[in-house]
């Protein structure tokens, strides 16, 4: 019995020992599992910098993009301004005869034509001129009549040579009233050729005397006018000029044919340009300021005569390639914008191992900056920022840009917001 129990224990031992080693070792395989699992998580995945929209996403944010410019930022004066419109591009619309207005067919800011009906004015004289003018008409007649036979009667000596000249007298005034009735009737503008006494007008129509906006209404239905009364006000905005108010220390940098960059106080995102025509000669007031005529070429959508702007003068020729101020991103402390770009997103793996490009759809090839699909790739470049006027930035890009490169100009930011939500796939 000893002997068999001395035999057992150590077999016993043997066996417990053996399984503790591969509990240890079950326990470090699955140690090392977890520090794979941990290894994994702590990969750092690249960040992404090429993100694709489709056409109606563009459309929805309103994005847009455009060519590089050039422009001189922090070497220029501003200067203020007004925009005008010359005397002969402004015109009232007025009746040349009195009368109370039946109808008014415009409204303030409407655009009208030259020639087009403003208004139509009623008034009863009207008729008393069209009576008038088919009664002379009618006498003269008449009057040709016994002219004629006074003529004859004088050829054959029966008659007074003293009638004779009567009827010829009354013959040229009565053709001399007519002719004065027929001018006043067609500056009514009334069709002298087609007035009989069936279709006497009492209404005369207010024409517009050229192409413009209506910038001011004076009258409305029911209120009397005459010639010193006008109706409208009309104003052709297209030949604006700008009216900049120099300094004279400031003179010499303005040259005629020089181009000004400028905006209005009130939108000062929006920039416009005008050409210098000419240097006023004497000062305004005590201002001790010079006027600088401009014409205003180019975009005018938005500008109105009598509006207050802000002009930059270049102090020299050095310009500097400039975006605008909605075109710059921040991110992490750095500043970037976004170009339309034929280069494709990363790569990585969807749950059922397939192939797929960030930002692309799976099967679809780009194609300068587009997408079979019809979308459109962009890529985020990294710039530094420089000096900003007139609502643009100067930069200087981390790698150059090739002169037909697209900037995105308009929606920049939400293109970043949908490259972050798209740069968190698994590597």
């Amino acid at each position: 019995m000893k002997l068999y129990i001395k035999t057992i224990i150590p077999v016993l031992l043997i066996c417990i020992l053996s399984w503790g080693c591969k509990g240890k070792g079950a326990q470090g395989d699955g140690g090392g599992t977890a520090g794979s699992e941990t290894a994994e998580e702590g990969h750092v995945e690249e960040v992404t910098t090429i993100a694709t929209l489709n056409k109606e996403q563009i459309a929805s944010v309103g994005i847009t993009w455009g060519s590089l410019e050039y422009k001189s930022l922090s070497s220029t004066v501003k200067v203020n301004g007004q925009l005008s419109v010359p005397n002969n591009n402004k015109a009232n619309a007025t009746s040349l005869y009195g009368g109370v207005i039946k109808t008014l067919l415009v409204q303030l800011g409407d655009y009208v034509r030259k020639g087009q009906t403003i208004a139509s004015i009623t008034n009863p004289q009207y008729i008393q001129l069209q009576e008038e003018y088919l009664t002379v008409s009618s006498q003269i007649v008449l009057a040709e009549q016994e002219l004629q036979r006074q003529q004859e009667l004088n050829a054959s000596n029966a008659g007074a040579g003293k009638n004779l000249q009567a009827a010829r007298t009354t013959m040229n005034t009565l053709r001399t009233r007519r002719a004065s009735l027929q001018q006043q009737i067609e500056l009514m503008g009334i069709d002298i050729n087609s007035l009989n006494d069936a279709n006497l007008k009492s209404i005369l129509l207010v024409k517009s005397p050229i192409n413009g906006t209506i910038s001011n209404v004076f009258a409305k239905i029911g209120s009397y006018v005459d010639v010193s009364s006008p109706v409208v006000e009309i104003v052709d905005n297209s030949l604006l000029h700008l009216d900049l108010q120099v300094f004279e220390k400031d003179l010499p940098k303005v040259k005629i044919g020089q181009v000004i960059d400028f905006m209005l106080t009130n939108n000062p995102g929006v920039t416009y340009k005008a050409k210098v025509f000419r240097i006023g000669s004497s000062f305004e007031n005590d201002s001790k300021s010079i006027t600088v005529h401009c014409d205003v070429f180019g975009n005018k959508q938005g500008l109105i005569d009598g509006m207050n702007t802000i002009g930059l003068l270049d102090v020299n020729e050095s310009k500097s390639l400039a975006v605008p101020n909605d075109a710059i991103v921040e991110a992490d402390g750095k500043y970037y914008v976004f170009v339309l770009t034929d280069k494709e997103g990363e790569a990585h793996h969807d749950e059922e191992g397939h192939d797929h490009k960030e930002g692309e759809e799976h099967g679809h090839a780009h194609e300068e900056g587009e997408t079979k699909g019809g979308q459109i790739n962009f890529e985020k470049i990294e710039i530094a920022k420089g000096a900003s006027e007139l609502g643009y930035t100067a930069i200087t890009p981390v790698q150059e840009f090739a002169k037909d490169t697209q900037v995105v100009t308009k929606g920049a930011f939400f293109i970043n917001a949908k490259l972050s939500n798209t740069g968190g796939h698994s590597h």
